[in-house]
């Protein structure tokens, strides 16, 4: 058995973590770590006091890079890649295992605090923490009565200094804790190779065109102060940005006062209103409103001394599904570009003519955020390959649920709208064109109606920008239920399965010959075709106001950021299974694309983003490694397409 070696640092940088990324954090000029505290094999905790003198012993040392000593730490690529730069060691992180990423696995919530309270632990993180790291371990604004210093050392404070190093062995104390608690679950070993994977990639960086991101910065600071001016010129307000400020000056105009001026809430009012001078207020602070800039900004917070932004992505970083999620400039979420001249226009931005682009384009801030996915550009003498699977969720929920006709959609023309308007309203798909309206409530009725969702989904999916009308809605959800039964019997399905594992622990459960589900202890297993398992913390049932029973389990709110129960049904159910299996097949692709010697450098959802030299690899096969099916996955048919291309694009 290897032995352990828990690890807990703390630094001191110049840069602000929370803005930069603990890569961008750790090369800073005047980075240093203060404080290192260590422990083997769960016991007693040992603090070295780097920033007063103290060496960190030659065994440990030596230990950090021996593979047969596993490291352990809590979020434990911020301590691997502080060590790595501080003590220029080349730490593979494949001899690390991260704590957060285990207690994540097992549905828990990512704080090291947090995950202390859940599990009710006898040690928990210290509450002075903030406190003492504001003090220690960031700059100070220099004042009369701290001698004008810009930083704290310990002999400024020798009782808060004391207090810190309890912090850190504190910290040990209650990561060794929750290992010890949930040392029942095993990192599954095709995991920690995707783990490996995982920090190889965040550690390789994707590289960015400064100048671009810089000239977007410069471009749009110009245009938006002229149209800052046009909108003062028509309204006399002091702040035409002000919502309070323009609802009151529309309302003076026109009698009507919006409720809203959000994105979503803009048609609406726009069809109130006949007032020409509003209406061009209204759009020049839709072009104001354009937050492309932010994303230029974040690129050049996280851009390192090699041109490259490291640590986007966060490794199960959904823990329902195990979904990656985007850390930093947050690649899942860009723009889309829907200009089909871009490479005229990145040109253009490359050189700074805001002038031209205006000429061009008309509305700057907007070409701008169209430009934000080609700022991450391929190395020098490489290109990007970008492939991504084709309707992955739709293609695995017909297979889970064997809807057959939709199987053979998806091995043939895979026109999966058209065939959906076709099986819903029973006509030939050969007589449904791209601008049929038939295939409008088809795609819509395909985004919206796949995990049990209602009238409320279909206009969040936009169906009455689609032109659609309140009272079709209800139609068009019974039509593609009756036309896809077997999902709809696999919702049901998997309701009743959970149910019934949560009531009856220790027994499994099987749902469609392809999953098993079982309640071993406080956790709810859903294991799934790859053989990774999803996690349901604390899983009980759960009667409704009505008497209904539901399986409910303790999950953290995304709004309130709260740890709290929620309860879940057979369309959720569907809905986590699904994208799990969607995740299990990227992830399978990526390990064989390493294996094959692709470098890959980013992923979005269902797309891979690989950074190639010119004359190696090919998107030909590139898309044949990724529609291989896993043995796990048979009889689905999966596809793939991309690009070949110098700069990020969709």
């Amino acid at each position: 058995m290897k032995k352990t070696l828990s690890i807990d640092i703390e630094t001191y940088s110049p840069a602000d973590l929370t803005k930069c990324g603990v890569y961008k954090y750790a090369e800073a000029a005047d980075f240093e770590i203060l404080l290192f505290a260590y422990s083997y094999d769960y016991g007693a905790v040992h603090i070295v006091d780097l920033a007063q003198g103290e060496v960190i012993p030659g065994n440990v040392l030596s230990d950090l890079t021996d593979p047969a000593v596993l490291k352990t730490a809590y979020n434990a690529q911020f301590e691997r890649v502080c060590l790595n730069w501080f003590l220029r060691m080349d730490m593979d992180a494949s001899q690390w295992e991260c704590t957060m990423v285990k207690a994540a696995m097992l549905g828990l919530p990512f704080g090291l605090k947090l995950v202390g309270e859940v599990l009710n632990l006898d040690v928990q993180k210290s509450a002075v923490g903030n406190a003492l790291i504001k003090y220690f371990s960031i700059p100070c604004s220099p004042t009369a009565r701290n001698g004008q210093r810009t930083r704290n050392l310990p002999q400024h404070d020798l009782f808060r200094w004391m207090e810190f190093k309890e912090y850190c062995i504190r910290d040990v104390e209650a990561e060794n804790a929750i290992r010890q608690r949930i040392d029942f679950f095993r990192i599954p070993g095709r995991e920690k190779q995707l783990y490996d994977l995982d920090q190889r990639i965040n550690d390789r960086g994707i590289r960015i065109d400064r100048q671009l991101a810089e000239n977007a910065i410069r471009i749009n600071e110009s245009v938006s102060e002229a149209l800052m001016k046009d909108a003062t010129a028509l309204t006399g307000l002091s702040n035409p940005n002000s919502d309070a400020q323009i609802k009151s000056w529309i309302e003076a105009r026109t009698s009507y006062y919006p409720q809203s001026l959000n994105k979503a809430d803009m048609p609406a009012v726009r069809s109130s209103i006949q007032d020409e001078k509003v209406i061009q207020v209204l759009e020049l602070r839709e072009q104001l409103s354009k937050s492309s800039v932010k994303k230029y900004e974040a690129m050049l917070q996280y851009i390192t001394h090699d041109d490259r932004a490291h640590g986007l992505l966060q490794f199960y970083g959904a823990n329902r599904t195990g979904r990656w999620a985007g850390r930093g400039i947050q690649m899942q979420n860009l723009p889309r570009i829907y200009e089909r001249h871009i490479g005229l226009a990145r040109d253009i931005a490359l050189q700074g003519e805001s002038s031209l682009l205006e000429l061009l384009y008309g509305n700057v801030p907007d070409i701008l955020s169209q430009l934000v996915r080609t700022a991450f550009v391929a190395t020098p003498g490489h290109r990007l390959i970008v492939a991504d699977f084709s309707a992955i969720e739709a293609r695995v929920l017909a297979w889970l649920a064997g809807e057959q006709w939709r199987l053979d959609v998806f091995s043939g023309h895979g026109k999966i709208y058209e065939a959906s308007a076709a099986a819903m309203f029973h006509v030939p798909v050969e007589s449904i064109g791209k601008e049929s309206p038939l295939r409008q409530k088809g795609k819509v009725a395909e985004l919206a109606c796949g995990y049990g969702g209602g009238p409320g989904a279909l206009m969040a999916m936009g169906a009455l920008n689609m032109g659609l009308t309140e009272d079709e809605l209800p139609g068009i959800i019974r039509g593609w239920r009756n036309a896809n039964r077997k999902v709809v019997k696999f919702w049901q399905d998997a309701e009743e399965a959970a149910i019934e594992a949560v009531n009856n622990p220790g027994t499994d459960i099987t749902l469609n010959g392809q999953f098993t589900l079982l309640k071993t202890g406080n956790i709810l297993y859903i294991t799934l075709p790859s053989g990774r398992q999803l996690c349901y913390y604390e899983a009980q049932l759960k009667p409704d106001c009505k008497g209904k029973v539901s399986v409910s389990y303790y999950d953290l709110n995304g709004i309130t950021k709260k740890w709290q129960r929620t309860s879940t049904y057979g369309g959720k159910l569907t809905e986590n299974i699904v994208q799990a299996v969607s995740r299990d097949l990227l992830a399978e692709a990526m390990l064989n694309l390493d294996t094959e010697g692709y470098k890959i450098v980013g992923h979005v959802h269902d797309e891979v983003i690989l950074d190639m030299p010119v004359g190696s690899g090919s998107l030909e096969e590139v898309v044949a490694i990724m529609t291989r099916t896993p043995e796990w996955a048979k009889g689905l048919p999966l596809a793939a397409d991309g690009f070949e291309s110098e700069y990020y694009k969709k």
